[in-house]
């Protein structure tokens, strides 16, 4: 069996005015290459499909096209639910989806829902089983209780999801012996993940899930799986010194401090014996980002240097720091004046010393209506100077708001 680990598309993510479009496109071209010189058998995506809970239709678009052209292939695709993504969206389509070789698993339930299989290529049999967990919100696994602790509500739902884990492995495994006495062998059991484990390296562009509840989940909380396929952390990386549990990371640089990685997608080579081998194979920078930081003297230099290396068929994206000369007035227009010409395009100019908030250029400019609610609230609480702990515990209450509002209209709308 021979798996292809992804996450963390975020498919409709506009940045910075900036819609990543044409970059995904290019990502579903060169994933389809990829399936069918390296012969997989099913790819699996470990969260985070969408950026938003209501995807452009656009981003819809090209998501319907990944499955169709998967389908055309031969190939199975399993799609896991991550913080980012609304359950409703992904489960509007799911059973239309089953029939194109497309399981989705958007939402926590019964364990036997979540003990699934992955066929090999061609021949349609089982090859793996799948513990498919997405993200897992702590309403789907326990009933918080009056008087607990901050403490005592981190390791309450820590337990939640282990015994989670533990309960869809039972069931993988119930369902390993069944089809070992059907098929004469024994399926590899592999399990999924949302979440931010313990020693895993995050970055800025990565939004914290256990806000205030679980900061990072143990690797030993783990099941004994022969791989663990883990979806949040866009940075790839092993957990814990572990070959068997990865993170693959998002496919593109979905922030100025990603743009120095090297990202990938895993190809994942298992048998009756269990995990054989993990290959990565690394994906072409489609859009180049940048993070500049250098005075206004040192600017021309290092702009033409950005120039000469990037992909010339589209304009390299700039996050501009000037240091030295931060005082002046008119920073944004020298700035500007020394890119113009230049198959460069600076969408954030920065003062070291400065706590204003960035400065866009006027065609780069979002409107309200290209903005979550939560990317609204995100981008005014930058602006304020408050400690990570008060910033963390208002997001949580905004949060809180929104999903009330929201089931609010559903109960409101159902009842007109």
């Amino acid at each position: 069996m021979r798996l292809l680990h992804t996450s963390d598309w975020h498919l409709g993510q506009h940045f910075m005015g900036q819609s990543r479009q044409a970059e995904h496109q290019a990502l579903i071209d060169w994933l389809l290459q990829q399936v069918q010189i390296h012969q997989v058998d099913a790819v699996l995506i470990a969260g985070d499909v969408f950026d938003t809970g209501a995807p452009a239709s656009y981003a819809r678009e090209l998501y319907n096209q990944l499955i169709a052209r998967l389908h055309q292939a031969g190939v199975a695709l399993l799609i896991l639910g991550g913080n980012h993504d609304s359950v409703s969206v992904l489960d509007e389509s799911r059973d239309l989806l089953r029939h194109l070789g497309t399981q989705v698993i958007a939402s926590t339930g019964a364990p036997q829902q979540h003990a699934v299989t992955l066929a090999l290529r061609g021949s349609g049999q089982p090859g793996c089983i799948v513990c498919a967990l997405p993200f897992i919100r702590a309403r789907d696994v326990q009933q918080s209780q009056a008087g607990q602790s901050a403490q005592d509500k981190q390791q309450a739902l820590q337990t939640a999801i282990q015994n989670t884990y533990q309960q869809v492995y039972a069931a993988a495994q119930v369902l390993q012996q069944e089809l070992q006495a059907t098929l004469g062998r024994k399926l590899p059991i592999i399990a999924t993940g949302h979440l931010t484990t313990v020693g895993a390296s995050s970055n800025e562009s990565v939004r914290e899930i256990y806000v205030g509840s679980l900061e990072a989940f143990p690797t030993n909380a783990f099941p004994p799986a022969d791989y663990i396929a883990l979806g949040h952390i866009h940075q790839p990386q092993k957990v814990g010194g572990f070959d068997h549990i990865r993170y693959s990371g998002s496919p593109i640089a979905l922030g100025f401090d990603e743009a120095r990685q090297t990202k990938q997608v895993l190809l994942v080579d298992l048998n009756e014996n269990g995990l054989q081998a993990i290959e990565s194979l690394p994906v072409p920078v489609f859009q180049t980002l940048a993070a500049v930081r250098c005075s206004l003297k040192d600017l021309p230099e290092t702009l033409k240097t950005i120039a000469t290396s990037a992909n010339p068929e589209r304009a390299s994206w700039l996050d501009v720091t000037i240091i030295e000369d931060d005082y002046l007035a008119d920073l944004p227009a020298r700035v500007q004046a020394l890119a113009d010409g230049l198959p460069v395009q600076v969408l954030r100019i920065k003062r070291q010393r400065g706590t204003a908030a960035a400065q866009l250029q006027s065609e780069a400019m979002e409107s309200l209506d290209e903005l979550t609610p939560q990317d609204v609230f995100a981008r005014r609480l930058a602006l304020e100077t408050l400690e990570p702990p008060l910033q963390q515990a208002l997001t949580e209450r905004y949060q809180s708001v929104v999903e009330s509002l929201s089931h609010t209209e559903n109960i409101s709308g159902g009842a007109a």
